[in-house]
């Protein structure tokens, strides 16, 4: 088997660091034309910015073949901490902006009748932890949303598929855990390690591929083992 994105327009949110950096670098070895979204062109988690994203999409980006959703935010707060301002960012960012990039450019994948879609949700939208009440909430959601993505446009040999990654070696991982709640972490995974951004990307190159012609609907677990425990 040989993955091969040559002649392939794909759209990568949060491609300027992490997990979504190495996906959109491998893309490139593998000769996509990548389009990187990030902080920086625009705002996910403003509503105006969001909408602004989606009219570029449909009136200025001639079509996109593969759609991955990476962009994320996780904020940890005990539930009665939470500020509604805060959950509204993570639902906006994590929910949101998915849904309505994919709405903006399923119309032409319909119309070439080919399209990839991979939404990159996590482990906590499959179980929880304690101060994760908006970050599990909408990585559940995001599943959901997969899911029926899944459903609607199999018809038209769209697949959609999410990847919920473990605990892996990243910024926003090194931010939120600190090197000690890394080292803790790490020996709660049975391989006794975090993943790196490279083993991720290689899942969701598979399922971004003419490779997968049938796969559609399921969240793939990338996590070392560690749901299982």
């Amino acid at each position: 088997m040989k993955i091969d994105f040559t002649g392939k327009r794909v759209l990568v949110t949060g491609a300027s660091r992490g997990i979504g950096k190495q996906i959109s670098d491998d893309l490139e070895s593998l000769g996509a034309e990548v389009v990187k979204l990030d902080s920086r062109q625009y705002d996910l988690t403003s509503s105006e910015q969001l909408y602004l994203l989606a009219d570029d999409l449909r009136n200025v980006v001639p079509r996109i073949d593969v759609c991955i959703n990476n962009a994320g935010i996780n904020i940890i707060d005990n539930l009665e901490d939470i500020k509604t301002d805060d959950y509204e960012r993570i639902m906006r960012i994590n929910t949101q902006a998915p849904f309505m990039i994919v709405q903006a450019i399923v119309d032409k994948m319909k119309e070439n009748n080919y399209g990839r879609i991979v939404n990159i949700s996590s482990i906590f939208g499959h179980c929880t932890k304690e101060k994760r009440m908006s970050y599990t909430t909408s990585k559940y959601a995001l599943i959901g949303m997969t899911k029926t993505m899944a459903v609607e446009l199999a018809p038209h040999n769209i697949l959609a598929n999410s990847v919920a990654p473990g605990f892996t070696e990243t910024e926003l991982t090194a931010k939120i855990l600190g090197a000690k709640g890394i080292k803790e972490m790490s020996s709660m995974v049975p391989m006794k390690r975090m993943a790196t951004p490279k083993e991720i990307s290689k899942v969701v190159l598979f399922l971004a591929s003419e490779e997968n012609t049938y796969l559609t609907g399921q969240n793939i677990i990338v996590d070392g083992g560690f749901v299982n425990v």
